[in-house]
């Protein structure tokens, strides 16, 4: 007898036990018959994170290899990078990844409940590649001083490096990560779960601190320059889009969404 599984479009993502129970008059015979992994499937015209485009398919869900942009505006350079989504081991750390979220920690059966969602786990993946808010997450931030003791961010050419040595130390974050090392890891996770994902380069980057849409500088005066405001403007800033439909907003926000994994301030 030949069975057929066909699992929902939403369903939960994750490792599942494959179990055969056959019921005979009052007696039940159970078997083990394995274990397997359901991922989110862009090639499902059910699933949320479904891609029509077959091109788009092989660059955004099975490319391992890209290029981050980088630098300032008037000097870009661009940097390779090794995703490596579909290399060995890497499937089980980004499942455990969802496993050591504060997400679940607080709520296991919540948490994985909400796992066929790819809102929710886009939210828990920004919230666990880095390691700032005490999470085990995958990457320290580091801006300012000496890198000597640890690996310099501009060093880095990679997810699965990263994401070994993650694992290697018992989940301790890996020092140290900058805006497009946070951006690498992020893509490298959400391809191997199935949603589609790409890096965003900006420059001359806004950092709006009290959110009112502005860069604001202050003068007295005499024209002297005031050190009042904490907005800014970075040379650059990467992030990652990934592509999937909004039930919650409404069709017209379907598409690409932004995920920021670089810890900044908490958002609203």
């Amino acid at each position: 007898t030949t069975f057929t599984i066909s699992s929902p479009a939403n369903a939960v993502i994750g490792r599942y036990n494959l179990i055969l129970q056959v019921t005979s008059g009052n007696k039940i015979f159970s078997r083990f018959l394995g274990q397997f992994v359901m991922l989110f499937n862009p090639w499902c015209p059910g699933d949320d994170v479904y891609m029509a485009n077959e091109n788009e398919r092989q660059e955004y869900v099975l490319n391992e290899n890209g290029i981050i942009f980088v630098g300032n505006a008037k000097y870009i350079e661009a940097r390779g990078w090794y995703y490596g989504q579909f290399q060995d081991h890497l499937l089980n750390i980004c499942l455990t990844m969802l496993d050591l979220s504060l997400y679940y920690r607080q709520d296991p059966a919540i948490d994985v409940s909400r796992r066929g969602d790819p809102k929710y786990v886009g939210r828990v993946i920004s919230s666990m590649i880095n390691g700032n808010d005490n999470d085990n997450g995958v990457l320290l931030g580091k801006w300012q001083g000496s890198f000597h003791s640890h690996e310099n961010p501009s060093r880095w050419d990679g997810s699965v490096v990263i994401l070994q040595k993650w694992r290697q130390d018992n989940y301790k974050p890996v020092q140290y990560g900058q805006c497009w090392v946070f951006a690498g890891v992020m893509c490298t996770v959400l391809r191997c779960l199935g949603i589609p994902t790409r890096l965003v380069s900006n420059f001359n980057s806004a950092h709006d601190v009290d959110r009112n849409l502005s860069i604001d500088k202050y003068y007295d005066s005499s024209g002297k320059s005031l050190n009042i405001s904490k907005d800014s403007t970075w040379d650059y800033h990467v992030w990652n889009e990934s592509w999937f439909i909004r039930p919650d907003l409404g069709t017209q926000y379907n598409g690409w969404q932004v995920l920021d994994a670089t810890p900044q301030e908490q958002s609203k």
